[in-house]
């Protein structure tokens, strides 16, 4: 039943749900992602990406690489050696083109969730699909933010961070012999330790991380690149090539590169999911759409950078065979690169699956808090419990086979995925009158724009979110701002 539902889920409806409303997205906001992706480098190559607000607010920076520790996991390692093997070198190309329409779905996710982000007593913020469902579409559909809520604690809080203890925990055994166990025993350790200290310890591990560990991979995959640059032309033919049909005898033809590729694309870069929303709405910005242009190239690092990384250590070495399936998953990736680099490129690989788990539960377990938050609030012996509950899962999932667990979860995550959907295609109004916003003040010559939400006209915005910050909107009967950035 489960294997049923998770075909009709997402190998149908949510193929086209998703592919859909992504395109809708781009053409209305005249593709925003392209539009905005210079910008990117701007914002993150700017100080208002790493300012943080003297209540301690989180930057927009740590945001992102809290989001791209989500992001980025073990699927764009396995995951995509996976999609190659069965859907040939042409599922790359879809999954490129998934992940560039994600990019606009994930650029109106996220900035709702910074519109409709709330203020909380310790001087952060909480925020995603669940508050704006209830905030910007009222009173009557707040059962709907409670499914979204409980699909979300189940599908990451619980499901996915037993999974990802498992994959850790046998790769690492595989390529260093350590028991199972005592990994298992470790990855609690550490996961207690770092979630004890709230949202602001896991951003601080990931402002680590995140770059240490995308940065080594990307590095590695530029020697491999160097070495066969000779070749990089007749891959990138071949890649284009399968996805037409028009190579013979390669992965299971197009049909299946078409799916294996969108499947993998959606899988890995979450767009559409609300989950990257719920980090999105933590960061301290001056306009909700700033956050958003930022996490469109979360997107963008997940699936056009790491998963190309993957996919072209694979391609470019002798041992993937196409139409062969005698080595799938991760062990065609470390196959690949010790082909490349020596046996110590399975090291390598077998490391940065652990680092990328790693960094994926401790996101996990921050989508399941905020569920909790936004049912009981800043219930302590709720959110205590709920730790321990995320510390004791991760050290025995590493050492059980969590297929019937994995399997429900991407059930829940689909259902995840239809009710977050189902919120953007009502809300869309209101997140493309964000982004005129934001496009007007920058026309109007404002080097940064600023979100007054007493001019938005939509209900359900906090004010305390916005009030007050240094960056922030003038309050009605303030002294007017000068220039037009403040609308």
């Amino acid at each position: 039943m489960l294997d049923f539902l998770n075909d009709l889920l997402w190998s149908k409806v949510l193929i086209v749900v998703l592919i859909g409303i992504g395109l809708w997205f781009t053409l209305a906001s005249r593709f925003v992602q392209l539009r905005y992706f210079g910008r990117m480098f701007r914002i993150l190559g700017s100080g208002q990406a790493f300012a943080r607000g003297s209540d301690g607010h989180l930057s927009s920076f740590q945001a992102l690489m809290l989001s791209v520790a989500g992001r980025v996991g073990g699927g764009n390692i396995a995951g995509v050696a996976v999609a190659i093997t069965l859907g040939g070198p042409g599922a790359i190309f879809w999954m490129w083109l998934v992940g560039l329409i994600g990019m606009a779905t994930s650029f109106f996710e996220c900035t709702l969730a910074q519109a409709y982000k709330r203020a909380e007593p310790d001087g952060t913020y909480r925020g995603g699909p669940a508050y704006y469902i209830a905030r910007g579409l009222g009173e009557r559909w707040k059962w709907l933010a409670g499914v979204y809520s409980v699909l979300l604690l189940v599908t990451f809080g619980f499901g996915f961070n037993g999974v990802q203890s498992y994959s850790v925990a046998t790769s690492l055994n595989d390529a260093f012999g350590l028991p199972v166990i005592a990994t298992g025993a470790g990855i609690a350790v550490l996961v207690g330790i770092i979630i004890a200290g709230g949202v602001r310890r896991i951003a601080r591990i990931a402002d680590v991380l995140v770059p240490v560990m995308a940065l080594s991979y990307i590095a590695i995959a530029l020697v491999v690149l160097a070495f066969n640059i000779d070749a990089l032309p007749a891959t990138l033919m071949l890649i284009v090539k399968s996805a037409f049909g028009l190579e013979p005898a390669i992965g299971g033809g197009i049909g299946a590169a078409i799916v294996m590729g969108v499947r993998r694309g959606l899988f890995s870069n979450e767009a559409g999911l609300g989950s990257a929303p719920n980090v999105a709405a933590v960061a301290q910005v001056p306009h909700p759409a700033s956050q958003g242009v930022v996490q469109a190239f979360s997107v963008f690092i997940d699936t056009l950078i790491v998963c190309s990384c993957t996919a072209f250590i694979i391609l470019l070495g002798d041992v993937y065979r196409p139409g062969a399936d005698e080595m799938v998953g991760v062990a065609l990736a470390q196959a690949s690169l010790a082909s490349h680099i020596g046996e110590w490129g399975r090291v390598f690989v077998s490391i940065a699956m652990m680092l990328f788990g790693f960094t994926t539960m401790i996101y996990n377990y921050y989508l399941g808090e905020n569920s909790l938050v936004w049912f009981g609030g800043r219930n302590k012996p709720l959110i205590i419990l709920y730790r321990m509950a995320v510390v004791g899962l991760c050290g025995w999932g590493a050492t059980s086979d969590l297929g019937t667990i994995f399997a429900f979860a991407d059930v829940t995550m689909g259902l995840l995925a239809l009710v977050n959907l189902l919120a953007l295609v009502m809300l869309f109004k209101p997140a493309l009158k964000l982004m005129r916003d934001y496009d007007r003040q920058l026309v109007q010559g404002a080097s940064e724009p600023v979100f007054n939400p007493e001019k938005f006209g939509y209900p359900g915005i906090d004010r305390d979110a916005w009030k007050g910050e240094a960056w922030g909107y003038e309050p009605e009967g303030a002294v007017a701002a000068s220039g037009s950035a403040r609308v």
